[in-house]
């Protein structure tokens, strides 16, 4: 059967796998990749948002890719943290944030996911070879390549293939690699509302011994919602009727968007902490959930995945362009030390955070709640956290700070 030779082979269509071979072909002419993915390369029928942090932001915009969801995008101007304990009457607010990390840039955007893969497929049309509704059966690696064989019969040659494949990610796995998992015994519950009051721009994260509810806007008078629940109540909600389930939103947010009717069914989701052991094999990279995958509660999932398409661009190019060998054991390993402790301090920082609010203990209570008191009195603390989420960092990739590789 046919042998498909490639610069750098990606399996996984999603957002990270797309941005990654359009950020590649556009940094350097002539370089030939190849997507992978088990499904037809189309735009999701799904609802769901994602909070673009403003770092991340600035890479669709170097690849002239945000122009075209700008429109359907909703800026986060401000946001709004309460905490209520079980059976409590008052939602008192211990944390805000508002301003920009520039003149007209705000910290984030929320994208629907519907807009972004829509812009992500056409940049890509005659750029890269999309190699559709394709199983990968095995994955091996020697010198020099690694090597995909599909389950058609042909194989996909290259000095480079990553794994976009998502959190159980099957090439991950074929390579051996190894991850650190918790689970939570928590559910995410997502779902669009359209309410009856104006958002402008305010995201809202109210605190319960259960877990986070989120409340994010998107144009018009909807949001997204991203709601930590038990297991089993997860599953309880899910199964209610629109209205009971509408009904059971506005209770939870206290009305602060007034009356509340959904878009959708409730979808449901298990949530876990999960670290790859490394983030590269022999001729294999890992990003975005084949790497990572972390507590939702700062709505960080997809910003590590596209910091990690950020740092392996620049990693990858950079060794194109002095000639080296770009999938050697030296050039991947630049690109772990890169992205692991980033990774690693989001992982602590999302996972200390579910424990210390999905809880209703007296004394942690007390000092959580004096905690946050302080921090929103320091404004310097206040801006750093800011900048730190907007994913902004001096010292980080190109992508990220706006300059093409």
């Amino acid at each position: 059967m046919a042998e498909l030779n490639y610069d750098i082979a990606i399996v996984g269509g999603g957002p990270a796998g797309m941005t990654l071979a359009l950020a590649l072909v556009q940094s350097m002419r002539g370089l030939r990749v190849a997507l992978l993915d088990r499904r037809d390369f189309a735009v999701p029928r799904d609802q769901r948002a994602s909070a673009l942090a403003a770092g991340v932001r600035r890479v669709f915009e170097t690849l002239g890719v945000w122009r075209a969801v700008e429109a359907e995008a909703q800026p986060i101007r401000r946001m709004k943290i309460t905490y209520s304990g079980q059976g409590d009457i008052s939602r008192p607010l211990f944390l805000s944030f508002a301003g920009e990390v520039a003149p007209g840039e705000a910290f984030a955007h929320m994208v629907p996911n519907t807009a972004l893969a829509a812009a992500l497929l056409k940049a890509l049309e005659g750029q890269v070879d999309l190699l559709a509704s394709v199983e990968v059966m095995a994955f091996t690696a020697d010198a020099t390549r690694g090597r995909l064989a599909l389950r058609d019969g042909r194989t996909v040659v290259s000095p480079l293939v990553v794994a976009a494949d998502g959190a159980m990610s099957a090439l991950r796995t074929m390579a051996g690699i190894d991850t650190i998992l918790h689970d939570y015994r928590q559910s995410g519950i997502v779902t669009t509302i359209t309410h009856e009051l104006p958002h402008e721009g305010t995201a809202y994260e109210h605190f319960r011994p259960a877990g986070p509810f989120a409340s994010l806007p998107l144009p018009g008078n909807r949001s997204s919602l991203v709601w930590t629940e038990g297991r089993e109540t997860a599953e309880r909600h899910k199964a209610l009727p629109l209205d009971a389930a509408a009904a059971l939103i506005e209770e939870v947010m206290g009305a602060s968007l007034g009356k509340v009717t959904l878009d959708e069914k409730l979808q449901v989701f298990p949530l876990s902490l999960r670290l790859a052991r490394s983030f590269v094999a022999p001729r294999l990279a890992l990003i975005g959930d084949a790497a990572h995958v972390v507590h939702p509660i700062a709505g960080q999932g997809l910003n590590l995945g596209l910091k990690d398409v950020a740092a392996l661009t620049e990693t990858l190019i950079d060794a194109l362009r002095l000639g080296l060998d770009h999938g050697a054991p030296d050039i991947l390993e630049k690109y772990q030390r890169w992205r692991r402790l980033d990774t690693a301090l989001m992982a602590m920082v999302t996972d200390s955070m579910n424990r210390l609010f999905s809880n209703d203990i007296a004394p942690v209570r007390a000092v959580r709640d004096l905690g946050l008191g302080v921090v929103d009195r320091l404004p310097p603390v206040k801006d750093f956290l800011i900048s730190r989420a907007a994913g902004i960092d001096a010292a980080g990739p190109r992508l990220l700070r706006g300059l093409p590789v």
